[in-house]
């Protein structure tokens, strides 16, 4: 199984996405406005889990929203989680 899949981003159906032996693991967003998003679910398949993805796709994320100077609502409890830990970690 190959994890080293590269984050895709489809800015139309606002998700960033990997496939990893044919399974699609995925970020969902929403772009609220005025530089906001919302993101709002993670997927990842029970066959993909504990491999990082949820992780790898969340750190895209983010990376993206900051580059382009979005704020960010994590409705997402992982990615809420993530941003979380994230801040403690800088601390």
């Amino acid at each position: 199984m190959n994890t080293n899949a590269t984050v895709q981003h489809d800015p139309e159906g606002k998700q960033f996405y990997v496939i990893v032996d044919g399974a699609r693991a995925y970020l969902a967003y929403m772009d609220l406005g005025k530089k906001t998003l919302d993101i709002y679910r993670t997927f990842v398949p029970n066959a993909l889990r504990g491999k990082g993805l949820a992780a790898k796709l969340t750190e895209h994320a983010l990376r993206y929203a900051e580059d382009e100077g979005y704020t960010v609502l994590p409705s997402c409890s992982y990615v809420e989680w993530y941003m979380d830990r994230q801040s403690a970690n800088a601390d």
